[in-house]
């Protein structure tokens, strides 16, 4: 038995990226530099390995973005509870979006994410540091 969806992923990322305000490259390479600002990778753990992160970057699961910024969960992490821009990023930019929206629902005051993700912050040769735990 087959379900229709009421919504597609690519409709969910539309109607994100219409709430969602975007940090252009040139705008994260001048973020990053700033104090006031925090950059949060939500790609998971391989993905990590593999590529990388941008410089100063904490590390924030898609999976647990929510419980992370709760500060009701057990899981909730303090970097949430700082007055920053946050500026969410991913592999293309569709869970970044995604994430961004949910954020901004949640509360968090200052969010972007960033437009074409890692996949555009690389073709652009934009700086990498390996993960560090």
């Amino acid at each position: 038995m087959t379900f229709p969806l009421k919504k597609s992923y690519k409709e969910l990322i539309a109607e994100a990226d219409s709430v969602v305000k975007h940090v252009t490259l040139d705008e994260a390479q001048a973020l990053l530099s700033q104090a006031r600002s925090q950059f949060v990778d939500l790609r998971d753990i391989r993905e990590l390995y593999r590529t990388g992160v941008i410089p100063g970057a904490f590390s924030c699961p898609r999976g647990m973005l929510e419980f992370w910024i709760d500060k009701e969960s057990p899981y909730h992490k303090e970097v949430f509870d700082e007055e920053k821009l946050f500026v969410f990023y991913c592999d293309n930019g569709w869970r970044s979006a995604l994430a961004a929206k949910a954020a901004l629902e949640m509360g968090l005051p200052e969010v972007r994410h960033l437009e074409g993700g890692l996949d555009a912050w690389m073709e652009s040769g934009g700086a990498l540091c390996p993960v560090k735990w």
